[in-house]
């Protein structure tokens, strides 16, 4: 037997210390307070979108596969088990198996099986009894031919095609399982999960509330007794109410850049970070409504835009310019400098561009005596009504005279499947960095969520080639291509992609803040609350 020194043996003894302090530094109990922008039209993550829904009730649910919570970047890479501890491809890619983890019981007691996977995508791919009111990500789930079980504790997916990035798409926020035996109807008012945090209740336009699920099938979690979520529409309102210690976390991504200058001043203790937020903003335009059905006027409408500007006005420079993928460093897909220049207007001088547009509208019989006016459809909400704001005024330039029009959020999204809008804004937010996410649920011809209504057959049969593709650096190549035919024709002109900024008290822990998609870090059961619990 080797005989330590007795340096060793202190060494080895702080070491035990250190180790078992981390190990017991997690503090439980206590109701993480926290402010929210807006009041969501249900609280089903199937039937909605918005990151209002998918934050409070991704701790309601839980996936089969979940990227890693304590990693910023999602990749594949970052995949980990949840209700499923395994998973494996067939040889020929068309199925992938899941074992799935036994003990696991749905909030209100009954068993997790094989069969609540299979009801799940039964219902995604509408081939189940039960129909959702708005099958918000149905593209996403087109290439599943069906579901099968083989017990309680297996299930898989058959594919049409092989679909790499499949694993992906069921590791986002917006992927969770629901039981069999609840309905879509009372999954949008009382939804049950096996997350961490059931659900208690939510008051539109007052609050959302969640509470700690003592049966969690991840021992010691969550360390939290609840999370409350308050609406507070004003961004303002709430910043001040948070500065004052009424909450410990903002909405994420909510904070601009001044205003967390304003943080900084008047909360010193505050932690603050300014991370990409995975939303690209984005021009809308109706191409069946004249006269913006004319290819010509849209041109114009792109050669008219300042970029930078927005980034500027509404960032101070913190944001990036792109094309439909997040750019890089901190997306996986972003299209080259060089490619994205051959789209109009990213390339040469604004003022020079905008004589070009001004030609073309002069030329197509418009003018300072004969202009076009129109309606700018927004959702209500800051980064949706800034950016318009700033639109209206470009779009000025070449004789477009737009009028702000202000849409709730429980609306907003009807609103645009039904192309009950002339131009607006769009503010498309990606759930995760992938090609599959972006492409096929909002550029392919036929998508409830493709709201210009622009459509490239012989571009749909690329987007299908790239999906399938298993080789990276051939997938990436198709998906560039893809990008630059989408800015080129002009099917949702980017404006920019956001940054934004969050906050939250030092005595929160545990909260890891995601660079490539704001859907997926939501979990919540690893954060704790480092002081008592609140009486």
């Amino acid at each position: 037997m080797t005989r330590r020194t007795p340096i060793s043996m202190v060494l080895i003894l702080l070491l035990t210390l250190l180790f078992a302090g981390s190990a017991l530094a997690q503090r439980s109990g206590g109701i993480l307070r926290v402010y929210h922008r807006d009041s969501p039209a249900s609280m089903s993550i199937h039937e909605e979108g918005t990151v209002g829904v998918i934050m409070p009730m991704m701790g309601v649910m839980s996936n089969l596969i979940i990227f890693d919570q304590h990693i910023p970047r999602n990749e594949p890479s970052t995949i980990r088990p949840e209700l499923a501890t395994s998973w494996a491809w067939s040889a020929d890619g068309m199925a992938l198996t899941f074992q799935l983890r036994e003990g696991v019981r749905w909030h209100d007691g009954k068993p997790f099986t094989a069969n609540d996977v299979k009801c799940t995508f039964d219902l995604l791919t509408n081939q189940g009894k039960e129909k959702l009111r708005l099958n918000y990500r149905e593209s996403w789930w087109v290439n599943i031919a069906g579901t099968s079980v083989n017990g309680t504790q297996e299930a898989t997916i058959h594919l049409k095609r092989p679909q790499p990035a499949l694993l992906v798409l069921l590791a986002s926020g917006e992927a969770p399982m629901y039981p069999c035996h609840v309905s879509p109807r009372d999954m949008r008012l009382h939804p049950i999960g096996t997350g961490p945090f059931r659900f208690v209740d939510y008051k539109p336009n007052q609050s959302i509330k969640v509470e700690r699920n003592p049966d969690y099938w991840k021992p010691g979690r969550p360390y939290l007794d609840g999370i409350e979520y308050t609406i507070i529409p004003s961004r303002s309102t709430a910043l001040l109410a948070f500065i004052a210690g009424k909450f410990d976390m903002t909405f994420p991504n909510e904070v601009t850049v001044s205003l967390l200058s304003d943080v900084k001043s008047q909360a010193p203790q505050a932690l603050c970070e300014l991370t990409p937020t995975s939303e690209a903003v984005g021009m809308l335009i109706n191409r069946t409504a004249p006269p913006f059905d004319n290819p010509e006027i849209r041109r114009a409408m792109a050669l008219t835009l300042d970029r930078k500007a927005f980034v500027d006005i509404l960032a101070q420079g913190e944001g990036d310019i792109g094309g439909a993928m997040q750019p890089g460093p901190d997306g996986l897909w972003g299209l080259p400098r060089e490619m994205l220049a051959k789209a109009p207007g990213y390339a040469g001088n604004v003022a020079q561009n905008r004589d070009e547009a001004r030609a073309i509208m002069r030329r197509l019989g418009y003018g300072p005596d004969h202009r076009i006016p129109f309606k700018m459809s927004v959702r209500n909400l800051p980064v949706y009504r800034d950016p318009g704001t700033i639109l209206i005024d470009q779009l000025r330039e070449i004789y477009l005279d737009g009028e702000l029009e202000l849409t709730e959020t429980a609306t907003w999204v009807p609103k645009l499947i039904k192309k009950d809008y002339v131009v607006g804004v769009s503010v498309l937010g990606a759930a995760a960095d992938d090609p599959d996410v972006v492409f096929l649920q909002n550029h392919v011809c036929g998508s409830a969520r493709n709201y210009t209504g622009h459509c490239n057959p012989a571009l749909d049969l690329k987007m299908e080639d790239q999906s399938r593709e298993a080789d990276p650096l051939r997938r990436r190549q198709l998906v560039w291509e893809i990008d630059q035919t989408l800015q080129e024709e002009l099917a949702r002109p980017i404006l920019y992609h956001r940054h934004g900024g969050t906050c939250w008290q030092p005595w929160v822990k545990g909260l890891t803040l995601m660079v490539n998609s704001q859907y997926n870090g939501w979990r919540m059961d690893d954060v704790w609350l480092d002081r008592a619990p609140s009486p």
